[in-house]
């Protein structure tokens, strides 16, 4: 198992659409996640400042071929096309990235 935690901003605008869109995420959308070999995925979102930070664990083999079954899927692609827009990627974040990938630098159970 892998931890993992990425970062990005969140228009302040789309807060309260944000957060209800989060309430009722679509089945399909959580089973894309769920296929993927995703587990314990959680967002915490950092007012006012307005940083989303996303955290879970990967119990796969092959992420980047999961993390394209997971792109590939219809309703996940719906998905963002709704979330994406709300969203405001780091200047600082690697190529080829949307949300900023973020060290692991301490873990206790």
């Amino acid at each position: 198992m892998q931890r993992m935690g990425r970062v990005i901003k969140l228009r302040p605008e789309i807060i309260p659409e944000y957060k209800r869109i989060h309430a009722a995420v679509w089945p399909e959308v959580l089973k894309a996640i769920r296929d993927s070999n995703i587990q314990n995925y959680t967002i915490f979102l950092k007012e006012p400042e307005n940083f989303l930070f996303a955290y879970w664990e990967y119990h796969g083999d092959d992420f980047d071929a999961d993390m394209k079954k997971m792109a590939d899927a219809p309703r996940m692609k719906e998905w963002w096309t709704i979330t994406d827009p709300m969203q405001i990627p780091f200047e600082t974040r690697k190529e080829g990235e949307w949300w900023a990938e973020m060290e692991d630098v301490f873990h206790t159970d």
